[in-house]
């Protein structure tokens, strides 16, 4: 089982991140971001909680409680913006989302109403 330095590492890895970048973004310097990846230090709970934050996981996560590196939360966030994010879109483009969902539930309610008859 991996420690937390290990997970920070990998972690950082899978976010194809640098110390440098890591470190800024959690607030701390890359000695400091560089002594917890290692192991020669380990983070007060302030810290621990700003580099699982900078790494988009959770403290579980880094800590070994859990294998799943991002939670229900963050998953759905991660989905969300990925689609421009609940803010990223236009009038128009949501006026033509909810227009294909509309069109696609009312096919889809169409089969299942012929598999029934069929059944």
């Amino acid at each position: 089982m991996a420690n937390l330095g290990e997970r920070i590492k990998l972690r950082r890895e899978q976010l194809n991140r640098t110390q440098k970048e890591l470190a800024a973004k959690a607030g701390l310097t890359v000695v400091q971001f560089s002594r917890y990846e290692t192991g020669d230090r380990k983070p007060d709970p302030e810290a621990l909680r700003a580099i699982a934050d900078a790494l988009d996981t959770s403290a579980d996560y880094l800590l070994g409680r859990t294998e799943e590196p991002l939670n229900a939360a963050n998953k759905a966030e991660m989905n969300l913006s990925f689609y421009g994010g609940p803010d990223g879109y236009t009038a128009d483009e949501i006026a033509m989302m909810e227009a294909a969902l509309k069109a696609y539930r009312e096919q889809k309610k169409k089969i299942l109403a012929q598999d029934q008859e069929q059944n």
